[in-house]
């Protein structure tokens, strides 16, 4: 595993699609700090960016990673090589260089900008650490979906379709579901729900850590209401840790199953 992990970084350090990630976030890192004046702004504002661009390309690369690797993955499956090594290589591979190309991206502006010396920093370790869980978790979904298509179509309608849903969709399901049974007690409903949306974990996450109470939205609230700030934030992290694990393992099983 540990070779093909190596390989595939090496190749994905070549692509052009890494540097233009990082280059994004190190021109959007600059300019929310120039135009907000203030490194708490320009953290939240980071994080209200990074909940929809970094699930958006994870699906998205690794869709096209996959799909364009499909022959070279072929001819390693031809070798004495387990699958599961062949695929958490490539996994790994991909999810920790998105993870470098936001982690440069968006700590140069701030590093720049005093923040080792600013009272935000931990805040700023926690987004990097949610913005990197949610890298791993779609990573996963794109290869999950991946091995699950033939048809690259379905494959990027389908991650679209799972992106849009759940940072957009979702939230909407909730508020009308919310809307519609408000007289009945809905505050273990919004936790539950909550708990089965990644996206709204790291935002919750986060939002905990900031204490904005008034953009955790409902369900921020009620998890703030019930849990507190710190058991809040480790159940919440504990989730989203599940959350990573879910689709790798679901891609690990159909890779068993899948006959090349």
């Amino acid at each position: 595993m540990l070779k093909i992990f190596k390989y595939s970084l090496y190749d994905l350090a070549r692509s052009k699609w890494i540097y233009l990630y990082t280059f994004f976030y190190l021109l959007a890192g600059f300019a929310l700090l120039y135009l907000n004046n203030d490194m708490m702004s320009g953290l939240t504002n980071l994080l209200n960016i990074s909940l929809l661009v970094c699930p958006l390309i994870s699906i998205i690369f690794g869709i096209m990673y996959f799909y364009n690797s499909r022959e070279f993955t072929e001819l390693l499956l031809a070798q004495p090589i387990n699958r599961n090594s062949i695929l958490l290589g490539q996994y790994f591979g991909l999810s920790i260089s998105l993870s470098l190309g936001y982690f440069i991206g968006t700590s140069i502006p701030f590093v720049l900008y005093g923040l080792f010396i600013s009272d935000i920093i931990f805040d700023f370790i926690l987004l990097l650490v949610t913005s990197v869980a949610l890298t791993f978790v779609f990573t996963g979904f794109a290869f999950f979906l991946s091995l699950l298509n033939e048809n690259k179509i379905r494959g990027f309608g389908l991650a679209i379709f799972i992106w849009l849903f759940l940072a957009f969709i979702y939230d909407g399901i909730i508020l009308l579901s919310l809307f519609l049974f408000s007289q009945y007690p809905m505050e273990i409903y919004s936790i539950a729900v909550t708990l089965l949306n990644p996206i709204d974990l790291a935002r919750i996450l986060i939002m905990l850590k900031l204490d904005v109470t008034a953009m955790m939205g409902y369900t921020g609230a009620v998890f703030n209401k019930f849990f507190g700030s710190s058991l809040g934030m480790v159940m919440a992290l504990f989730s989203l840790i599940i959350w990573v694990l879910i689709p790798i393992l679901l891609s690990i099983r159909i890779g068993n199953r899948k006959d090349f």
